[in-house]
């Protein structure tokens, strides 16, 4: 059981890490906002990825065929907020940080936004489908002590490494951006996802 729980764990950092629009979003935010802030923005994206580790490991065939079923409007959607944050962060002000009642500077607020991203990319499903094929988990003869193990070590796993990501960021360089700084942070961040929401809404063409 703990050998489970260790694979999840290993599963859920190694989805986490590679660098997408979350991962932007997540280290424009330690930088302008600090750590609360950046590492709720992760959390978001490890609740998302919880969701659909619980919706492949129990087997909710209906529901994820659904999702795959749903996928154009849901990358459309995905993709057009994409646009709207990339355009938002493009032109925010270096100052914004020190601004009370901004929208991004509520921990819930960031965690809200990145979950929403994250479930819109319904092919994360695939991802945990195949998975979890692999390990035996997920078949009609389930076991649901094991499914609720292996996505439990993927939630802490891809929890650890926004904690990993967001805590470096804001520790080590939040407080020594300059304006000047962050506001080419702020551009290339921005000019990032946004071209992370065009490719997202590739569907189209």
């Amino acid at each position: 059981m703990l050998a489970l729980f260790l694979k999840g764990l290993i599963i859920g950092f190694v989805i986490a890490a590679p660098v997408g629009p979350i991962g932007v979003l997540c280290i424009q935010r330690s930088l302008r906002d600090g750590f609360k802030i950046g590492l709720m923005t992760g959390i978001g994206a490890a609740l998302a990825d919880g969701t659909y580790g619980l919706i492949a490991g129990f087997g909710l065939t209906a529901i994820s065929s659904m999702l795959v079923a749903h996928q154009f409007w849901a990358r459309i959607i995905g993709g057009l907020f994409l646009l709207y944050l990339g355009v938002k962060i493009f032109f925010a002000q270096p100052r914004a940080r020190s601004t009370t009642g901004s929208p991004d500077r509520s921990p819930w607020h960031a965690c809200a936004t990145t979950y929403f991203l994250t479930i819109t990319n319904p092919m994360t499903i695939l991802s945990f489908v195949a998975i979890f094929a692999g390990l035996g988990v997920g078949s009609t003869s389930i076991d649901y002590t094991d499914a609720v193990l292996l996505v439990a070590g993927i939630t802490l796993g891809s929890a650890s490494w926004w904690l990993f990501l967001s805590g470096g960021v804001a520790y080590i360089l939040h407080k020594r951006v300059s304006p000047t700084f962050m506001r080419m942070i702020n551009w290339i961040s921005g000019g990032i996802i946004l071209i992370f929401g065009l490719i997202a809404l590739s569907v189209l063409l």
